[in-house]
């Protein structure tokens, strides 16, 4: 049997934290900026963490 591997886009867009969370980047962001205001878009730029019910699914693409 194969070996097991990691989804590429998945290894790229999340990390994991120390306390075991997964950690990602808000969307909106890279483009058509004028019309948004500057706490929108500095709260944009803060990491998040990934909602509970999407827990499993991104752990399954990162195989851990």
């Amino acid at each position: 049997m194969p070996k097991m591997k990691t989804n590429s886009s998945a290894k790229k867009r999340f990390t994991i934290t120390g306390s075991g969370k997964i950690k990602r980047k808000k969307a909106f962001k890279r483009h058509i900026l004028t019309k948004k205001e500057t706490k929108q878009k500095r709260n944009l730029g803060h990491d998040s963490i990934v909602d509970k019910a999407d827990v499993k699914n991104v752990k399954h693409m990162l195989v851990m």
